[in-house]
């Protein structure tokens, strides 16, 4: 598993957008949208609406993981 990030492609809105994370943020997320019975491009809608402003996608899902992984202990 690589440790860079990697540019990860999502649907938003309708529109196309890029994401880089890393390998082990992605897999989690992608996890964390089947046990919700989510499609990641929705979830990742979730997050992208409940973000402020000055912050980015990427940096978002990344605390996103964190917080479902910390609720999960």
């Amino acid at each position: 598993m690589s440790g860079r990030p990697i540019k990860r492609s999502l649907t938003l809105k309708g529109h196309r957008t890029s994401v880089s994370l890393e390998d082990a943020f992605w897999t989690e997320f992608r996890n964390i949208a089947v046990r919700k019975n989510m499609h990641i491009n929705a979830l990742a809608s979730e997050v992208d609406v409940g973000r402020d402003v000055d912050v980015g996608l990427a940096s978002a899902i990344r605390v996103f993981v964190l917080r479902e992984l910390k609720r999960h202990e």
